[in-house]
C-alpha cells in the first residue's frame, strides 16, 4: 500500500508530459521526424498533491475498542473506493501512454526505441523502477487491492469476535441482569413448590401408612380372636353358627359349591329361637334359579322344601327352641322325597321337581333365603338360632345310616359338603363357638 503513491505519482507525471506532447503537435496531424518524448520522476515529498495518501487512524484514544475498530473500518473502505478510483485513471492514462510509446517507437524506429530503454536505464532521472510491460502495474495493483480488502474482512471478523460482555453497553448489560434475576427468583418459587408438594406426598404417605396399619393391626387381632375361638374346638366339626337376630345381614356362607346332582342327602342339626316359624335355616342359588334348593318355614306356615322352585310340604316340629336332628332327601327319579327328625322318617312324597338334576356352580348359604345368587335377603325370612354338622351327600342315604347319625352312634361327614371350619365363614355378626357334645344335645330332645 506504501507504493501507490508513489506509482500513482510517477504516471501523473508521465501522463501530464505526454499531454504536453500531444498540445505541441496539435496543429499537424503527425509528429515531425525527430520529436519524442521525455518521462521525468518526482520526488516522494512532491507526490502528495496529485495522490493524498489516507489519514492514518488515532492509536490509543479515548474512543472505546470497537469504535476505533469500526472507524478503521471505514477508513479502509473509503482508501479502498479512492485506490479503485485511481486504478481508473491510471488504466486510462496507461493505455494513453502505451499509444504513444507505440506511436515514438513506430517514428524513430531503433534510434528512438534504443534512446527509450537508455532514457529508461539512467539513474534517478528515469523510471527504471517502473516494470517494463504495462500489464505488470495493472496486476499489482489489483494484487495490493485485494490485500485491503482481506485486511478490511480481518478486520471485521476482529471486530465481531472482540465484542466482550465487557463492551456492551451499560443498559443491555442492566437488562441481561435483570432478566438472570427474574430466571433466578422463578427458579426459587419453583424450588419452593416442589418443597411444599414433597412436604405434602409426606403427610399423605404418613396418613394412608396409619390407615394400612390400623387396618392390619384390627386384622390380626381378628385373626387371634378366631384362632382363640377355633383352639376351643375339639376337632374341625365341633363348632356351631350362631345367628341371633333376625336381620338380612346375619348369615353363613359354604365356601366350596354343589356339582349337578341327580340325587341328594341334607343333614343338620339345629335348634330355632324364633317363633312363629323357624325362618330358612339354608338356600342354595344358581344363575336363574334363586331357589334351587331351600328349606324354609315362614310364618306360620308348615316347613318346606323347594327344588327348582317346585315344593313340598314336610311334616318337620322343630320349632320349640330344642335341638334337634333333621335329614331331607331327594332323587330326580319322580321326585321323590323323605324328610327325616331326630333319626325317624316322619314323611314322604314324590313329583317334587321331577327328573331336574340340580345345577352346578351355585351359591350355598346359612341362616338366609336367597332371591338372587349370594344377595337380597329379606329378614322376616331370616334364620334365628344356631345350628351344627350341616352336611350333603350326593345319595340318598339309608334310614339306618341316618338313625346312628342321629343318636351319635355314627360321625359320617358329607362326600359333597362337609362341616369343617375352614369350609364355613360367617358374616354380619354371625359367629363361631364350640358345640355341645352329640350326647349333650340329644338329651336336650
Amino acid at each position: 500500500a506504501g507504493m501507490l503513491p508513489v506509482v500513482a505519482g510517477l504516471l501523473l507525471v508521465v501522463a501530464a508530459a505526454g499531454r504536453g506532447a500531444v498540445a505541441a503537435a496539435a496543429g499537424d496531424q503527425e509528429s515531425p521526424p525527430g520529436s519524442r518524448f521525455v518521462c521525468t520522476s518526482l520526488p516522494l515529498d512532491a507526490a502528495g498533491a496529485g495522490c493524498p495518501l489516507p489519514p492514518v487512524p488515532m492509536q490509543g484514544g479515548a474512543l472505546p475498542p470497537e469504535e476505533e475498530l469500526k472507524a478503521t473500518v471505514l477508513q479502509l473502505r473509503e482508501t479502498v473506493l479512492q485506490q479503485k478510483e485511481t486504478i481508473g485513471s491510471q488504466r486510462e492514462a496507461i493505455r494513453e501512454l502505451t499509444g504513444k510509446l507505440s506511436r515514438c517507437e513506430g517514428a524513430d524506429g531503433r534510434s528512438a526505441t534504443g534512446t527509450w530503454k537508455k532514457e529508461l536505464g539512467k539513474g534517478k532521472d528515469t523510471m527504471g523502477d517502473l516494470p517494463r510491460d504495462p500489464a505488470q502495474v495493472i496486476d499489482q495493483l489489483s494484487r495490493t487491492m485485494q490485500t485491503l480488502k482481506d485486511r478490511l474482512e480481518s478486520l471485521e471478523h476482529q471486530l465481531r469476535a472482540n465484542v466482550s460482555y465487557a463492551a456492551l453497553p451499560s443498559d443491555l448489560r442492566e437488562m441481561l441482569q435483570r432478566r438472570l434475576g427474574d430466571l433466578e427468583r422463578q427458579l426459587l418459587s419453583k424450588v419452593a413448590e416442589l418443597e411444599d408438594e414433597k412436604s405434602l406426598l409426606h403427610n399423605e404417605t404418613s396418613a394412608h401408612r396409619q390407615k394400612t396399619e390400623t387396618a392390619l393391626n384390627a386384622l390380626l387381632e381378628r385373626v387371634s380372636e378366631l384362632e382363640k375361638g377355633n383352639s376351643a374346638f375339639k376337632s374341625p366339626d365341633e363348632f356351631k353358627v350362631s345367628l341371633p337376630l333376625r336381620t338380612n345381614y346375619l348369615y353363613g356362607k359354604i365356601k366350596k359349591t354343589l356339582p349337578e346332582l341327580y340325587a341328594f342327602t341334607v343333614c343338620l342339626w339345629l335348634r330355632s329361637s324364633a317363633s312363629p316359624g323357624i325362618g330358612t335355616p339354608f338356600s342354595y342359588a344358581v344363575p336363574g334359579q334363586a331357589n334351587e334348593i331351600v328349606l324354609i318355614e315362614w310364618g306360620n306356615n308348615p316347613i318346606e322344601l323347594l327344588i327348582n322352585d317346585k315344593v313340598a310340604q314336610l311334616p318337620l316340629f322343630i320349632s320349640d327352641g330344642k335341638w334337634h336332628h333333621i335329614c331331607i332327601t331327594w332323587t330326580t327319579r319322580d321326585g321323590m322325597w323323605e324328610a327325616f327328625q331326630d333319626g325317624e322318617k316322619l314323611g314322604t312324597g314324590e313329583n317334587l321337581a321331577p327328573w331336574h338334576p340340580i345345577k352346578p356352580g351355585g351359591v350355598l348359604i346359612l341362616g338366609q333365603e336367597q332371591d338372587t345368587v349370594g344377595g337380597r335377603f329379606d329378614a322376616t325370612q331370616a334364620f334365628v338360632g344356631e345350628m351344627s354338622q350341616f352336611n350333603i351327600w350326593d345319595r340318598v342315604l339309608k334310614a339306618e345310616d341316618i338313625m346312628n347319625i342321629a343318636n351319635c352312634s355314627t360321625n359320617m361327614p358329607g362326600n359333597i359338603i362337609p362341616w369343617v371350619d375352614n369350609n364355613v365363614d360367617v358374616f354380619g355378626g354371625a359367629t363361631k363357638w364350640p358345640v355341645e357334645t352329640c350326647e349333650e344335645r340329644l338329651l336336650d330332645l
